[in-house]
């Protein structure tokens, strides 16, 4: 009886194969590659949901001491596919059974790492941003398990954690440990019972039977013998057979159970190994939001080391490959993957097989219909925390605002309407007009005008701005800004049908023009009467997403609402959002621009920048301006308010700026330099008075990151100049408590970026049903 199922998959495979019309192509550069003497066989199995495309067997399993065929049932030395497979995967499982945390330091597990004192985290051990060297020493030459571990918990960082990707066996080691450590079971074991066999993976295992050695592909000659059931990779020969980085055998069947698995949400044949939450977080960018190489937590996605995704496989898609021509490749998207097997070091070392895994994976992907118009499914900037640094092609373009728009259409939509304009001098259209002379040369019936903070003329530097009147029309202008009041009265709506918004904001949290819109939609929605943004680009792109998160308990006037200090939104978005989030109810109408893209910086737009305040005077402050006044609210401390360059300096009359500049510049802060500078303000903080400080050079602004700036700058005072600073009487800025505990605890800056970047995921996926551009 047990004969029939096995013929029905037989011949379901042999069906799907039949149909499948790639693999005439994928056998003809895998039988190449073989002619070529690349590798002396494979086995190929790629698969679609829960159907098998193509599953087949090439050339020879073995070429010495004697030659023999290769099989469908060959078992693999899988050597760093063990990373994903055994490693990884067991992480996975403690992190949801709350055994382990990914922002913990290495040392909470093993203690003895460093000696106890480093800042490197599970995370980094994951990503390989550890700073560990790639591999232990293995001479003299040395033996057992415990030896390998102390050798890798004293082996001396070459990188500070988070600085730069090194591809690190050393990191992988340290987390097979981790999973001895926190299971109290070795990792062979823990694998074995909670990720192979729930999954039925019945050919997977470390150190493998000598029954089974006749099915497996030997591997290279050492010492004169060919390796056969011992594992190839030297370091984790010499721990005896397991370790976290290498060591597992399997076959391409077992791999395929495990990829639908993960493709499937962690459940396989009803069968849950791991939550679906668990797989999304690995899977999706972790890597420091400033760093080009892009790793999942313990799986590849875009890095020197991802050939195998090929050319058409969309970044979002994951995998990872061994050393002896062992690859894996998976696709959420499209629910597809591609297992390559082979055994390149058979019996002598050859080149990477690097060319061959992309050309495989690219004809599978193409067979199925993949095009790189499918890397836009995997908008991992949107749901990451981890955003990486991506390059735009810069362009020229001519976007038109929401003013624009409606000259452009005669303001038609308004015809008979009575509005009033909350605005000020940056209200202007594309060639210069005032947007008041607008809409009364385009007969709206504009009734009275409302100013922000700074006033109408943009030139105010207080908290308690008049009443004016506009001269050029006589309308009244009612300020907004005058003291506590800072909402539209109820006398000054009536009779309106429209209270028109149009002001140019820079994205940041703590402007305050933002909060002024949120006041006004309430006041509108409070008369019944319409609520128009005329939107306008958000200056430092609608792309990047960074926190710090505004904590329940610090909303203010300079925090309105829940979200990051760059929040990468247009005032039509935010519009959206504070009206459904914060259940304003009014009935609200965003005109949007045309021509611009969340990729646009305010040099793409075409616009003539007008400071928005009297010290926003250019896009380099705008960019860095949530860095840097996060700690403005200190009397005693100078962001440069008053100079020429505002934001783009900081300083103090107690602060060394030849140590700190030396300082910042070590810590290797991305996107920027620092140079020594003394300024004297003639307003706000230290006016009048010299001041040490230091200059901010943007080298990058594309793999900025304001929170890393704001962080290393905070850090660097508090260990340069302890307790110069009240960090407390910050905290409207910050917004965040953490993000304070964190620099008054001494938490290195590269640490704690991380943990406050999470929080601002479920921002990034909040926002995303408000998006207005693309």
């Amino acid at each position: 009886m047990k004969l029939i199922p096995i013929l029905l998959l037989a011949a379901s495979l042999l069906s799907a194969q039949y149909r499948f019309k790639g693999s005439a192509d994928l056998d003809a550069v895998i039988e190449k590659a073989i002619a070529d003497n690349q590798i002396p066989g494979a086995v190929l199995l790629a698969g679609r949901g829960a159907q098998i495309l193509h599953y087949k067997a090439y050339g020879y399993r073995s070429l010495e001491p004697r030659k023999e065929k290769m099989t469908l049932d060959t078992i693999f030395d899988a050597a760093s596919v063990t990373k994903i497979v055994a490693t990884t995967s067991s992480v996975m499982k403690l992190v949801e059974q709350g055994k382990v945390r990914l922002a913990d330091k290495v040392t909470v597990y093993l203690p003895g790492f460093q000696g106890g004192q480093s800042d490197v985290t599970v995370r980094h051990l994951l990503t390989h941003y550890s700073g560990l060297r790639p591999d232990i020493d293995l001479k003299p030459e040395w033996s057992g398990y415990e030896t390998g571990v102390e050798k890798a918990l004293v082996d001396v960082p070459v990188a500070e954690p988070g600085a730069r990707m090194i591809y690190s066996d050393i990191g992988f080691i340290l987390l097979g440990e981790i999973v001895r450590v926190a299971s109290a079971k070795p990792l062979n074991e823990f694998a074995a019972e909670n990720i192979f066999k729930p999954l039925g993976m019945t050919r997977s295992r470390f150190l493998p039977p000598v029954a089974w050695k006749p099915l497996i592909a030997p591997t290279e000659r050492t010492d004169g013998k060919i390796l056969r059931g011992v594992v190839h990779d030297p370091t984790t020969r010499y721990m005896g057979g397991v370790a976290g980085h290498a060591g597992l055998f399997t076959t391409a069947r077992d791999l395929s159970r495990w990829a639908r698995m993960m493709l499937n949400g962690g459940v396989l044949g009803g069968v849950r190994v791991l939550s679906s939450a668990t797989v999304k977080k690995f899977t999706e960018p972790n890597s420091p939001p400033h760093q080009t190489a892009l790793r999942g937590l313990g799986f590849d996605i875009d890095s020197p080391f991802s050939s195998n995704r090929g050319e058409l496989y969309p970044i979002g898609s994951f995998g990872h490959t061994g050393f002896t021509g062992t690859s894996v490749w998976m696709d959420p998207v499209s629910k597809s993957y591609v297992i390559l097997l082979a055994n390149s070091v058979h019996p002598n070392l050859r080149p990477a097989i690097t060319p061959l895994r992309s050309q495989v994976a690219t004809i599978f992907a193409a067979a199925i219909g993949l095009t790189r118009q499918d890397v836009s499914l995997t908008g991992y900037g949107e749901v990451s925390a981890y955003t990486p640094v991506r390059r735009h092609m810069a362009r020229t373009a001519e976007v038109e605002t929401g003013i624009d728009v409606l000259v452009s259409e005669g303001f038609a939509r308004w015809k008979g309407k009575k509005a009033a304009l909350i605005t000020n001098h940056t209200g202007r259209t594309r060639d210069g007009k005032r947007n008041i002379d607008a809409m009364l040369a385009g007969g709206v019936e504009l009734k009275s005008l409302f100013s922000p903070e700074h006033g109408f003329a943009g030139t105010e530097d207080h908290e308690n701005v008049g009443h004016a009147k506009d001269e050029a029309t006589g309308l009244p202008i009612w300020s907004l800004y005058q003291g506590k009041d800072r909402k539209p009265k109820p006398e000054h709506l009536e009779g309106l049908d429209l209270l028109v918004f149009d002001i140019q904001d820079i994205g940041a949290r703590f402007y305050t023009y933002i909060s002024t819109m949120k006041n006004a939609m309430e006041a509108a929605a409070s008369a019944g009467i319409e609520f128009v943004v005329l939107d306008r680009p958000n200056p430092i792109t609608g792309i990047y997403v960074e926190g710090p998160m505004l904590d329940a308990d610090k909303t203010s006037f300079v925090g309105i609402h829940p979200m990051p200090l760059r929040h990468g939104m247009t005032t039509g978005e935010m519009a959206q959002m504070l009206n459904s989030e914060a259940k304003i109810g009014a009935k609200l109408t965003v005109v949007e621009m045309k021509n611009w893209r969340r990729a646009d910086w305010w040099d793409a737009t075409g616009l003539t920048w007008i400071d928005p305040s009297p010290n926003m005077r250019s896009l380099n402050a705008a960019l860095l301006y949530t860095g840097v006044a996060m700690a403005e609210y200190a009397r005693n401390y100078s962001v440069g308010r008053g100079t020429e360059t505002p934001f783009e300096v900081f300083g103090a009359d107690w602060m060394d700026g030849r140590a700190m500049a030396m300082h910042l510049n070590k810590r290797m802060v991305p996107g920027v330099r620092f140079y020594p500078v003394e300024f004297k303000p003639t307003t706000s903080n230290l006016a009048g008075k010299n001041v040490s400080g230091v200059r901010i050079v943007v080298t990058d602004r594309e793999g900025f990151s304001s929170l890393r700036l704001g962080l290393e700058i905070a850090a660097a005072i508090e260990k340069l100049h302890p307790g110069k600073i009240d960090w407390n009487a910050n905290a409207r800025l910050f917004g965040n408590q953490e993000a304070i505990e964190g620099i008054q605890k001494g938490i290195d800056p590269r640490n704690l970026e991380p943990r406050l970047q999470e929080a601002a995921a479920g921002f990034a996926r909040r926002r995303s049903q408000y998006l207005l551009y693309k």
